[in-house]
């Protein structure tokens, strides 16, 4: 009598997954996350060309996935938004459609792809919760890369409805950490302001910040995102998206993320606020009280301390840090 086999282990693909995301992914795993009967393959940009249907079906077929987090995208803050969304447009769709039908066409039991909160209608009503995302236009100035991301939460109801397929997404506020994009004209508004903050150190000037510091957002800080991104891999059933975000009393203005940041890093100067700069979006509050039911007892970490770990490791590693 031959034996029965045991459960097939799974072989997690990560997209993106040299990003800021990817890379707290894979600590995560490697402090502890991870499972034996987990196999995680981390695969970025020099792997495969995602907007190439080609490349991305050979990348699938050389590893052969059973579960895959899907973060490859193209990125920016809203200053290289403004200017290009017709290439996050393009660029971004070819990526998600090639990722989603390799995962289909090689039998991948489940994708968790990552949205972001920008998706959701410029004009509504707060907190913004999973089931308004398609309730109204996105803000113009990233409509672009707003659009491309809704359209997973599209395509995932198309092939569970037409082939059955467990594809979801989550919708994380607005993520932080080590290996982030530090660049000030192009990255995130956080690490932006970190390398800011160390420049402005290093000579002795005021720290410049752009816009009137009011706008307001949650921040997730990536190592906290990374952990729940395993809960949802493992734990989450559902085809329509949930937010990972902080709850709506964590909310900080910009204002407030920048005097965070200068504390941590004992900036002692001025801070002056460029009033000709665009604000963007001035609040896009989102509910987390599904992630609270459906994840219930996650901790997350102080933005205080989360701001102060990735302020040391941009200091740390300033000469080989994106930026």
């Amino acid at each position: 009598m031959t034996e029965a086999a045991g459960p097939r282990a799974a072989r997690i693909l990560v997209t993106g997954g040299s990003g800021l995301v990817g890379r707290a992914i894979a600590q995560v795993v490697a402090d502890g996350e991870g499972r034996a009967d987990e196999e995680w393959i981390f695969v970025s940009s020099k792997d495969a060309d995602l907007t190439s249907a080609t490349e991305t079906r050979a990348l699938f077929e050389k590893h052969r996935p059973t579960h895959v987090i899907h973060l490859a995208a193209m990125v920016g803050g809203l200053f290289k938004n403004i200017r290009c969304n017709l290439d996050f447009w393009r660029r971004n769709v070819h990526i998600n459609d090639n990722v989603l039908h390799a995962a289909y066409e090689c039998g991948v039991s489940k994708v968790v792809s990552c949205l972001s909160t920008c998706i959701f209608p410029d004009k509504t009503t707060y907190p913004i919760d999973e089931s308004m995302i398609h309730n109204g236009p996105p803000h113009s100035s990233n409509f672009g890369y707003s659009y491309a991301k809704r359209m997973i939460d599209v395509q995932n109801r198309a092939y569970f409805e037409q082939h059955g397929c467990r594809f979801t997404a989550v919708i994380p506020t607005n993520v932080f950490g080590p290996h982030d994009n530090f660049n000030i004209e192009d990255g995130h508004v956080l690490p932006g302001l970190i390398h800011k903050v160390y420049l402005a150190k290093q000579t002795g000037s005021p720290l410049t910040v752009w816009g009137t510091g009011k706008p307001r957002r949650q921040f997730i800080y990536s190592l906290d995102l990374a952990r729940l991104f395993l809960r949802v891999l493992r734990e989450y059933d559902e085809i329509e998206p949930i937010i990972l975000s902080v709850g709506e009393e964590d909310e900080v203005s910009i204002k407030e993320a920048a005097e965070t940041i200068a504390e941590a890093m004992d900036f002692k100067g001025e801070l002056i606020f460029d009033t000709t700069k665009a604000d963007g979006q001035f609040k896009k509050t989102a509910s987390n009280s599904k992630l609270r039911r459906c994840l219930p007892g996650f901790q997350f970490t102080p933005f205080k301390q989360a701001v102060k770990e990735t302020c040391a490791w941009f200091t740390a590693n300033y000469a080989n840090a994106r930026k």
